[in-house]
């Protein structure tokens, strides 16, 4: 099922599943893949590092109607053993397997230059992407650029070949606040901005990762800084979380940043889970993950008056005023949960009829009192 990515349309968010080292579960990452599509992801990403990747990549992709996008170098490593093994020919190969296999998107760590290495020594927290930190252990045994970079004609023409889009990964990310906006994320910025550019010439579609963990007076400047750039290419940011004291709730913190992201510029929001920094979400965690970020770029698409953003809003107001239960949840990003946290107190059926909730109850309800007082006033 195709789907735009940009700045003119609806804000768009993505999740991340997959296998890891130490859990590896072809049934459980379906089951999260299912959350996925009825939450409403417009993306998914597999990031699976462990088990049979071909087959759990197969299944996902069997199983989705949104595009699924895949980091290549997890599946080269995966096979090869050890980032000294990687070579040219590893490379293309997996990228042209993936896209065989029927691959939307590539995260590709293009843009991390060997020249950046020595802006490192002034972060706090060094590198924080998987990709970026595989690809700095390769530059560092080798002394050689970037063999990403270096062959970044070849992954396009694969890419062209295949109709699969780029997603020009930032390798270098801030993973706190101290590290963030340094030279080292910007350099490597104004290198995805260049090769951005030289996809769009081989006729592949392009968009740009983001940060990372940005304070929130920051992010607006990040925004502008990636239109400069990178020339209006769509930008895919991964929060941005604006504290990195939210563990347990980093989902919360990534909306915050989010949402301001999505209002300067953003065109889609990688979700964060409540697991983020602790551990690999299970389906609970991919659930209030994607609903935390699908709110976030709702409320962006109400600010920037985006078509039919805040209809949705009205009618739930009508139906609030107008205790039409059932409408809510419908209307709500996630009509089941919402369901759950009004049956536990007034389960009963009878109650989805009711003109009050178990909060104020039919004495203290402000909507029955203001709708009295207007049908009171229309009498007279």
């Amino acid at each position: 099922m195709p789907g735009g990515i940009g700045r003119a349309l609806r804000g768009k968010s993505n999740a991340n599943i997959g296998s890891s080292g130490t859990t590896s579960d072809i049934k459980g990452e379906l089951e999260k893949l299912e959350v996925c599509l009825k939450c409403g992801a417009d993306t998914v990403m597999d990031l699976s590092t462990g088990g049979d990747l071909d087959e759990i990549r197969a299944a996902i992709i069997e199983r989705s109607p949104v595009p699924i996008g895949t980091v290549p170098i997890y599946q080269m490593i995966h096979e090869l053993g050890d980032i000294k093994n990687l070579k040219t020919s590893a490379i293309l190969n997996t990228i042209e397997k993936q896209a065989r296999q029927g691959v939307d998107y590539f995260t590709i760590h293009a843009g991390f230059k060997l020249e950046f290495m020595p802006l490192l020594s002034r972060r706090k927290m060094g590198i924080v992407s998987r990709g970026g930190s595989l690809i700095a252990s390769w530059m560092m045994k080798f002394h050689k650029q970037n063999p990403f970079y270096e062959a970044f004609d070849e992954i396009c023409d694969i890419c062209a070949a295949y109709d699969v889009s780029l997603s020009l990964g930032d390798g270098l990310r801030p993973g706190c606040l101290y590290d963030a906006t340094d030279k080292a994320q910007l350099s490597e910025l104004e290198i995805l901005g260049e090769l951005a550019l030289r996809a769009n010439e081989k006729n592949v579609q392009v968009m740009i990762e983001g940060p990372g963990h940005i304070p929130f007076n920051e992010i607006e400047l990040n925004m502008q800084l990636e239109r400069k750039l990178c020339r209006d290419a769509p930008f895919y940011v991964l929060g941005p979380l604006p504290t990195d004291i939210g563990a347990g709730y980093d989902h919360i913190s990534s909306a915050i940043g989010g949402t301001m992201a999505a209002y300067c510029g953003a065109s889609m929001l990688c979700y964060v889970t409540p697991k983020e920094h602790l551990g690999l979400p299970n389906a609970k965690d991919v659930r209030e993950g994607i609903i935390a970020h699908k709110i976030a770029a709702h409320a962006a698409d109400v600010a920037l008056g985006k078509a039919g953003a805040i209809e949705r809003d009205h009618a739930m107001s009508d139906a609030r005023y107008n205790f039409d239960w059932n409408r809510q949840f419908e209307l709500s990003f996630d009509p089941d949960h919402a369901r759950e946290l009004h049956d536990e107190s007034l389960g009963d059926e009878i109650y989805k009829g009711a003109e009050f909730c178990s909060m104020c109850g039919p004495k203290f309800c402000a909507y029955k009192i203001s709708r009295n007082l207007t049908e009171n006033k229309e009498k007279e």
